[in-house]
Formats: C-alpha cells, sequence, structure tokens
C-alpha cells in the first residue's frame, strides 16, 4: 500500500464526494495521504485514502461500535482509525460508506441523544404531554430501526416502510431508561404479520435467529409468516431475546 502523500487533486475531489454523499460533509484535514470527515449527526469520524486514482480505496473508521458490527475483513496497512478496510472500486467505497454512515447515526445512543434534543424543552405534566414526548421517541427509533437494517425485513426481505414495523424485544413500557427505549439493539424491523405475532409472543427468535412458534397458532397462520433467511443478531439483540422467550414460553 503506497498511499498518495499529499492526496492529488483527483483523489482529493473523489474523497470528498464519496464522504459528502453518504453523510459524511465535515472535512477535518489530511494527514499522511488520509483524508479525516466528520458528520454532524454521525458519531466518529471515518479517513479515506487512494493509491491513485483509480484505486484501490481505503476507509478507516475510529467508531469501534460500526466496527464490531460490520464485521468486515480489514486491511492490515497501517493508518487512522479502529479498523481500515480496502476497496477495489469507487463503487464498492460508496456502498461501505453508505452502510457505516447508517450505522454511525444509529449506534451506540445517537437515537438518545437525538430524543433528548429534541424533547429538551418540552413539558410532560400532563398525560398528553407525556403522549408527544413518548411519540417522538418511537419515531425516532423507528427511524434508527430503519437504517439499522437497511430499510427491510431481515426475515422476509420486504422493504415497503407501510409493511414495516419498528418491534421492541423488551417493550417500551418496560425498560428502565430511555436510553434502552431508544437502543437499537433492543429492536427488530419486521413486516407487519411477523411484529403482530412478535408483541403477542407468539413466535420468539433463537439465538441463531431462527423462529420459534407458538403452539397455539393455527397451521395457516404457520403457512403465512413466510420467512427467507435468520435475523443476523448481536449478542445485544440475543440478551434480550432471552427475556422475550420466557415471556414466549410462558403463554405455551
Amino acid at each position: 500500500m503506497a498511499l498518495e502523500a499529499p492526496q492529488s487533486f483527483i483523489v482529493r475531489e473523489e474523497c470528498e464526494k464519496a464522504a459528502s454523499q453518504n453523510g459524511f460533509r465535515r472535512v477535518l484535514g489530511e494527514e499522511a495521504g488520509w483524508r479525516a470527515f466528520a458528520s454532524t449527526t454521525a458519531h466518529g469520524a471515518i479517513y479515506l485514502a487512494a493509491e491513485g486514482s483509480h484505486g484501490p480505496w481505503f476507509l478507516a473508521t475510529d467508531h469501534t461500535g460500526v466496527v464490531a458490527e460490520l464485521g468486515w475483513p480489514a486491511t492490515t496497512a497501517p493508518g487512522p482509525g479502529t479498523s481500515r478496510y480496502a476497496f477495489a472500486t469507487l463503487n464498492e467505497l460508496y456502498t461501505a460508506l453508505n452502510r457505516v454512515y447508517s450505522l454511525a447515526i444509529s449506534l451506540p445512543d445517537a437515537p438518545l441523544r437525538e430524543f433528548e434534543r429534541r424533547v429538551a424543552d418540552l413539558p410532560t405534566t400532563t398525560e398528553v404531554e407525556r403522549l408527544v414526548v413518548q411519540r417522538i421517541g418511537q419515531d425516532i427509533f423507528r427511524s434508527r430501526l430503519l437504517d439499522y437494517w437497511q430499510g427491510r425485513c431481515p426475515l422476509t426481505g420486504i422493504s415497503d416502510p407501510a409493511l414495516l414495523r419498528a418491534s421492541h424485544i423488551v417493550p417500551w413500557a418496560d425498560c428502565e431508561s430511555n436510553a434502552e427505549r431508544l437502543d437499537v439493539h433492543n429492536g427488530l424491523l419486521l413486516s407487519a404479520l411477523w411484529d403482530a405475532a412478535f408483541d403477542r409472543a407468539l413466535i420468539t427468535f433463537n439465538d441463531e435467529g431462527n423462529p420459534d412458534f407458538s403452539p397455539s397458532l393455527s397451521e395457516q397462520a404457520r403457512t403465512e409468516l413466510r420467512w427467507n433467511a435468520p435475523i443476523p443478531l448481536t449478542e445485544d439483540h440475543r440478551r434480550r431475546l432471552a427475556h422475550h422467550r420466557e415471556r414466549w414460553r410462558s403463554q405455551i
């Protein structure tokens, strides 16, 4: 890996364009061939570099939560950030940046910070006022789940927004804090029928992300609950699903 230092005009322009179009519009500077960027909405910084105007292209990030979620093979090349990744083409870099941004605005506490900012001056004296605040939180939670799950139900692949539901694993009312209520690891983005069954603990998920069905479900209901692949789960998902499974077992 032999980075341009400093970056050529073409590489610098391509890096700035790629970063800007994927949510990282603040240019922080350049060092040792890496150009650094940040976002007003996403936590952490990213760094972009290239060996030349035709690539390969390199991406680094200092967001440990994003790195843990990506699970991508990292390059051993030296540079900034927690992990660094290499891409043969600009198209691959753009796809990667889109995923990094989606995770960075939903992890680890970005939804909570957004919620606190939006409700800071709102009253919560009456029940109606508290419901307004709750609705804001639920809207933020849904938006961040759409980002985290890339706008589709991981079970079915359905991507129609009107058919997708933000499903809390630990219900909103049972959460001990707003941080828990707004944590994307406390949620699944499910199509409407799956959400209805999950909310009523008629189905749950094992640690591999495969569904378990309640014996009380009719054969017709099981047939209609189609799925294509298991849900990819983190340890934080699994920890919360363990409690959901207890609720599911209590209804068998």
